[in-house]
């Protein structure tokens, strides 16, 4: 009996886990690799607004697993069919121009990309910040 109990605690913090496709890397939001996650500020909530040329700079953090979408993550359905992750309903992408983890080379771009920073980073950062978004 308490084998089990104990293996299906470790299921379900496995699966809690699964909930949440990021990580936190220097501050910001970063996939499992830790490559820097980015929003886009002309997406609207739920919807992604890069395509073609922007997508091939831009790619979509695409869903494996969609029923896996869970509290500040959902997914977005994109024209082309492809499903990137969102949080708190921002479709998420990374920066071709990033070639390693923890890269945020893309930050401020255009005056449109950002990344998105962690309340810790949020929170030890100074009042007046450039750049990023704090959710």
């Amino acid at each position: 009996m308490k084998a089990r109990l104990m293996f299906l605690a470790a299921a379900l913090t496995g699966c809690a886990a699964l909930a949440n496709p990021t990580t936190e890397r220097n501050g910001v939001l970063a996939d499992g690799e830790g490559k820097t996650l980015y929003i886009f500020k002309k997406d609207k909530p739920g919807v992604s607004n890069c395509y073609d040329g922007c997508a091939k700079a831009w790619p979509p953090f695409t869903v494996a697993n969609a029923s896996k979408a869970d509290g500040d993550f959902s997914v977005v359905a994109r024209k082309d069919g492809t499903q990137p992750w969102a949080y708190k309903g921002q479709p998420l992408y990374f920066y071709a121009g990033d070639s390693a983890p923890g890269e945020a080379s893309g930050e401020g771009s255009g005056g449109v990309w950002f990344v998105v920073k962690t309340k810790a980073a949020t929170a030890a950062a100074p009042a007046k910040q450039s750049g990023g978004y704090s959710y």
